[in-house]
């Protein structure tokens, strides 16, 4: 186990942490979400990039991100937009092509998953060199804000019926608010055959496979305030065959 602690605010650290931030009709939450990166990644003094991968929103939120790039610097926001919805994988693979930090972020752009975590993400990873940080709503503080009944059962029945069935060893495995390394984050997507809301549960699974050394930070979860929810009947069926085939296969 490495000894290497995470370099304060006021010290000097050769890493770069990439932050993979797909989108889709997210105009109002992306000012807001960059601005928030970009203040707590400055406070901790901690080099970074955010590559807004926009899969052809229909609300202009390519149009802006380029306005927000010209604020920030095409040096910290980077724009690499596809042409239209083609899976959350292909996004992450699709970012890391141009991604130049040897640990990469991913997260929801719509405000769901607040920065303000982020340094604690990179204090747990830097304590035991891990090779995955995962954010949790159910484990110590963590928790969910603003879901109805429905949501909230379905996302804790969703996650009982995984740790029953998979055995994972982790508690959060439908979120997607983690800290890889670049090399285990590239391990993991080129395995992956799952799409939508199951992508992120079986790459819990596969590093577990892989002997990856998984670590979690609590997180306050909190529904969008912008926009609709993708969440949908069509994303339950797909999730429960999804669970189905990596029980059987894995």
């Amino acid at each position: 186990m490495s000894s290497r602690k995470a370099a304060p605010a006021s010290g000097v650290s050769a890493d770069k942490y990439s932050v993979l931030l797909p989108t889709y009709n997210e105009r109002e939450n992306l000012p807001l979400i960059i601005w928030l990166l970009v203040k707590y990644f400055g406070e901790s003094g901690y080099d970074f990039e955010v590559i807004v991968i926009d899969d052809g929103s229909p609300d202009g939120t390519l149009q802006v991100a380029e306005q927000l790039q010209q604020i920030y610097g095409d040096d910290k926001i980077l724009l690499r937009p596809r042409a239209k919805k083609l899976g959350l994988g292909t996004a992450y693979v699709h970012g890391l092509k141009h991604a130049t930090g040897n640990f990469i972020f991913i997260m929801d752009a719509d405000l769901s998953h607040h920065p303000k975590f982020i340094p604690e993400f990179i204090r747990k990873q830097s304590e035991g060199d891990l090779d995955l940080v995962s954010g949790t709503r159910y484990k110590g503080d963590g928790g969910v804000y603003g879901w109805d009944l429905r949501r909230k059962l379905i996302s804790r029945g969703a996650n009982f019926l995984t740790q029953v069935l998979l055995r994972p060893g982790a508690s959060d495995l439908t979120g997607s608010f983690r800290l890889y390394k670049r090399p285990v984050l590239e391990s993991l997507v080129s395995r992956c055959v799952s799409k939508g809301y199951v992508f992120q549960m079986e790459m819990i699974v596969r590093a577990r496979q892989l002997s990856y050394s998984v670590g979690e930070v609590p997180i306050s979860f909190v529904d969008r305030v912008y926009g609709e929810s993708k969440l949908g009947g069509n994303e339950i069926v797909s999730f429960v065959k999804g669970l189905i085939t990596l029980f059987a296969t894995t």
